[in-house]
């Protein structure tokens, strides 16, 4: 016997389903709830035919040098070659599956070996070393026709822009210089502008939210100007100064740019509840900023599908790498980092300025906050209800201000083209 409730329910379901579709104003909560739409996303986002951020160059400066990091659910090595030339390999043993390496980073000499059985493998992932491969004394060992090329380990696709690292699991994804196109490879080579890096630091945290709920947050101008206290009352940035968002072709990647103002210039900005203008600061020099690129802007976010977003907020640099832990959690990396040509002067103002971010930045302390807030609000909601984008009409393209969704519009353009119907049209 067919539960009416039940059926009722799935119909309401597949009707905001289906509109939800082919509308990236309006997007299903069920993206943001479902255990088989996050698995979809792995599989058709993360492990697709897409660039993923695995870090920076300058984090693994000599031969030999690994760092562990993630792709997804998957956990990948970042290994550094001679010749300046990168291997990402995954953190999996050929042989029983066990991890290979454990601490976060370190160096090896050519030698990556397995601590369960001591299977040992070379930069590129090529399996070198089988102990007891023949057996002993003529007993036991592998099969007659074993060979050690059958079980390499499955290095993936690299691509590297000036000391930027990505790496990819599709067997032939894109040039990177395709898939960020013209302009974001424009914003991007601001920052990255191929000067050495120096890395400064790091903050981890853990958000009870979506992933996806991140790389909305920082798509979104419309919030940091109402939500975020420091920004509003210290003028640091604000809805009503020159602005403009840029997005690529397909939508999934933007840029959120802001030049400081003075007050004169200020247009009713002061009616929001955050505005506070009796606060002050013990040290004013963290609102002393200096101009360092050949443009007037202040405030830089950019944000390249799927996780990864590079911020140029006054003086402070930083990638912060999103990684997803299930439906309801993830996990944000902040790598501070500064130019090796920076003075004595500028280190003490980027350290100073990093104070602004982070899981107790000044500024940022309010963003995990307002996204757990949200991750509770979809979590009781129905999986047919939706979100809606609605600000600046329905357009997906660059705007000469901030008062828009349009970027996270063009985040679910991108995000339907991978994932086609398994988001929005599975039972």
């Amino acid at each position: 016997m067919v539960n009416a409730n039940k059926s009722s329910e799935k119909m309401r379901h597949t009707k905001a389903a289906s509109a939800s579709a082919g509308n990236s104003s309006r997007i299903a909560y069920r993206v943001y709830q479902d255990p088989a739409v996050y698995a979809a996303e792995l599989e058709n986002v993360f492990y697709g035919p897409t660039w993923n951020y695995v870090g920076l160059s300058a984090e693994i400066p000599n031969v030999g040098d690994w760092r562990r990091t993630m792709i997804g659910e998957r956990e990948v090595l970042v290994v550094r070659k001679p010749k300046n030339q990168f291997s990402i390999l995954p953190n999996v043993c050929a042989h029983r599956g066990s991890q290979i390496c454990q601490a976060r980073n370190g160096n090896t000499d050519n030698a990556f070996m397995c601590p369960y059985h001591q299977w040992t493998y070379d930069y590129d992932g090529k399996l070198v070393g089988v102990p007891f491969r023949h057996g002993v004394k003529g007993r036991g060992g592998m099969p007659k026709d074993f060979k050690l090329s059958d079980y390499n380990l499955s290095a993936l696709q690299v691509a590297e822009i000036n000391g930027v690292i990505f790496a990819s699991y599709h067997p032939d994804p894109p040039s990177i210089d395709t898939y960020l196109g013209e302009e974001m490879r424009h914003y991007f080579t601001r920052v990255f502008d191929g000067r050495p890096l120096r890395i400064i630091g790091y903050h981890r945290q853990m958000i009870d939210c979506n992933w996806k709920l991140q790389m909305e947050n920082l798509k979104d101008p419309y919030h940091a100007g109402l939500l975020h206290l420091f920004l509003v009352t210290f003028g640091l940035f604000r809805l009503d100064q020159k602005s403009e968002t840029v997005l690529n072709e397909k939508g999934g990647h933007a840029a959120l740019l802001s030049r400081r103002t003075p007050p004169e210039e200020h247009t009713g900005n002061e009616e929001i509840a955050s505005y506070t203008p009796d606060y002050t600061l013990e040290d004013p020099s963290l609102l002393q900023p200096v101009m360092e690129y050949d443009d007037d802007v202040t405030l830089a976010i950019q944000t390249v599908f799927p996780s990864i977003i590079i911020q140029a907020q006054s003086n402070t640099l930083a990638t912060r790498h999103v990684i997803p832990k299930g439906v309801g959690k993830h996990e944000l990396i902040w790598t501070f980092f500064g130019y090796e040509d920076d003075d004595a002067e500028m280190r003490t103002r980027r350290l100073r300025q990093a104070n602004l971010m982070g899981p107790a930045g000044y500024v940022t302390l309010d963003d995990a906050e307002a996204l757990e807030f949200s991750q509770s609000g979809v979590n009781g909601a129905l999986s047919n209800d939706v979100a809606t984008l609605l600000l600046d009409g329905d357009q997906i393209g660059s705007t000469d201000h901030l008062v828009t969704e349009a970027p996270i519009r063009g985040f679910y353009q991108q995000y339907r083209e991978l994932m086609a119907s398994e988001a929005f049209d599975a039972d």
